[in-house]
């Protein structure tokens, strides 16, 4: 593994970590610092290893088809988190980058990547239980 791959999967398990405790800030300032070490590049291999994480490794082959009823109804950061995970189901790192860049420009990308680090957190949970 690649320092770069290790350093990214590091700050993923430091998100996690900071959402299992519900430490919201703790989930911000662990995306801050890797903006600030690695640019929005670097928050996005950490958002793509979070989707993995939900998805996991018994993905079905194929296609994956987001299944949310109401979705364009949610808020932009459930819709988001909805499509980026489907996204990276799909292998789609064409429409993953674009829905990243597209919640950047908005503005809205650290409540979409709190979110996804909630919804990592509820996943991983339900798993276990």
């Amino acid at each position: 593994m690649s320092d770069e791959a290790q350093q990214t999967l590091d700050d993923a398990t430091a998100v996690l970590r900071s959402a299992l405790a519900g430490d919201g800030a703790g989930v911000v300032d662990t995306f801050d610092a890797v903006v600030d070490r690695s640019g929005l590049a670097g928050a996005y291999g950490v958002a793509w290893c979070l989707a993995a994480t939900m998805v996991g490794d018994d993905a079905p082959g194929g296609g994956a088809v987001l299944d949310f009823p109401g979705i364009d109804q949610a808020d932009y950061d459930t819709r988001w988190v909805a499509r980026f995970v489907s996204a990276y189901a799909n292998d789609d790192l064409d429409t993953g980058e674009a829905l990243f860049g597209a919640a950047a420009a908005d503005g809205l990308l650290p409540d979409c990547l709190l979110t996804l680090a909630g919804s990592t957190v509820a996943t991983l949970r339900s798993r276990a239980g």
